[in-house]
């Protein structure tokens, strides 16, 4: 992914993620928040966001890009106020990795959120990307991955691109109401997520 995607200001991001942006309410978490792009839209319009990144050169960044509140922290090890929203965008709900994981992060994130609060995220259906049958000894959309970069590498590491109508299986379970608000034309969607208990 280019470098520069990280950075983009509200004319260059994708219609969902603006669409994500406007439907945050009160107090946001900005979980994954990489270099801060979304939680600096968000602070332009007076919204209170902290955005939270587990890499403290990305909080560093963050900082110095004029984000107030941004933390370096572990989401799945997070305990500490409650929030009206949680937003993760670019597929920030990659992070789980793997189904099971996302049910993990469905449970321990319902601690997080205030009454009345949301889950706000995007991802996709990445199933156009096989040929013929779908793999019958996973689910399709946990995928491996390493970034590289000027000769430096990441170790590898596990990422999740859910349909939406697992998406809506999966948050059922978990006790989640959901809506899908936007979809666009490449399979993506925008999920939003409501407790139920």
């Amino acid at each position: 992914m280019p470098l520069d995607v990280y950075f983009r200001n509200g004319d260059e991001m994708p219609d969902l993620e603006l669409l994500a942006l406007e439907k945050c309410k009160g107090r946001v978490l900005d979980i994954g928040a990489g270099a801060g792009s979304h939680a600096l839209l968000l602070q332009q319009r007076s919204i209170e966001v902290t955005a939270m990144d587990i890499s403290g050169r990305a909080v560093a960044i963050m900082q110095e890009r004029g984000v107030k509140q941004a933390v370096e922290h572990d989401i799945f090890n997070y305990i500490g106020e409650k929030f009206d929203t949680l937003l993760l965008l670019m597929n920030g709900i990659g992070l789980c990795g793997n189904i099971q994981q996302l049910r993990v992060f469905l449970q321990h994130t319902k601690k997080l959120l205030k009454p009345g609060g949301q889950l706000l995220f995007d991802s996709s259906d990445i199933a156009y990307l096989f040929e013929g049958d779908l793999p019958a000894d996973s689910y399709y959309g946990e995928l491996w991955y390493q970034y590289a970069y000027k000769g430096q590498k990441t170790e590898w590491f596990q990422w999740l691109y859910i349909d939406a109508d697992t998406l809506i299986q999966v948050a059922a379970e978990e006790g989640w109401a959901i809506e899908i608000p936007g979809e666009d034309d490449m399979d993506g969607y925008l999920a939003k997520l409501m407790r139920l208990d």
